[in-house]
């Protein structure tokens, strides 16, 4: 007699990181409903997430680009260093961030799916139900930016900024000094002053109100 035939339903584990504790019990109620998805691990820092990632076995990352606190706060390191650890983990990022360096650097370091938190709670869950059946995901507010700043030579001034100097004027207009942005983003001052002055050249910035009134602009302090 032939045995029946089994059936495995395999369950997707998922952590979930990010500062903002109403992220993350947003995210989790949504996966929760979610058959086939289970939410194995929540952290709201860097080195929370980093320590929770090496005890906690898991089939997808959901994170926020940039966490305060910890080596690891500027988000491209952070990404990295997961990469490193983590060479096979499927990881989607969740950022109010619109600068398309930024998005370009994250997809460069193996970021598969990057979702406008704008875009509301029901566009996270399609960017994380695609990425947990292995097919990549881009938020359409971003598509567009990419498309154009690396297709079109006159993209939005933001485009042009690298993604560490776009970093570094989004955090001096949020009214953090340059000794606090250098311990957040373990960097030097002379290095953060630099990277400041460079966006300010790029984006023919004079003064630091300059900055502030491009900053609220361009929502980059949102």
């Amino acid at each position: 007699m032939l045995a029946p035939e089994q059936t495995t339903t395999q369950t997707t584990r998922v952590i979930i990181a990010d500062d903002h504790p109403i992220i993350v019990a947003g995210v989790r109620m949504l996966l929760d409903g979610q058959v086939g998805i289970e939410v194995v691990g929540e952290a709201d820092s860097p080195d929370n997430l980093l320590a929770t990632l090496r005890v906690t076995p898991c089939d997808l990352l959901v994170t926020d680009f940039s966490m305060p606190g910890g080596a690891a706060a500027d988000g491209l390191t952070l990404l990295q260093r997961i990469r490193r650890d983590h060479p096979a983990l499927p990881i989607i990022v969740l950022t109010m961030i619109g600068n398309a360096g930024v998005h370009g650097a994250a997809i460069e370091a193996g970021v598969l799916g990057l979702v406008d938190k704008s875009s509301g709670m029901s566009e996270i869950l399609l960017g994380i139900l695609a990425v947990s059946q292995g097919r990549e995901y881009l938020s359409p507010s971003f598509r567009q930016g990419l498309l154009q700043s690396r297709f079109d030579a006159d993209a939005g001034e933001a485009a042009r900024l690298s993604p560490r100097e776009y970093e570094v004027l989004r955090l001096f207009a949020t009214g953090l000094t340059m000794t606090a942005i250098a311990a957040r983003l373990s960097r030097s001052i002379k290095t953060v002053s630099r990277q400041k002055a460079d966006a300010m050249q790029k984006l023919g910035l004079r003064s630091d109100l300059d900055i502030f009134v491009y900053a609220r602009a361009q929502a980059l302090n949102s």
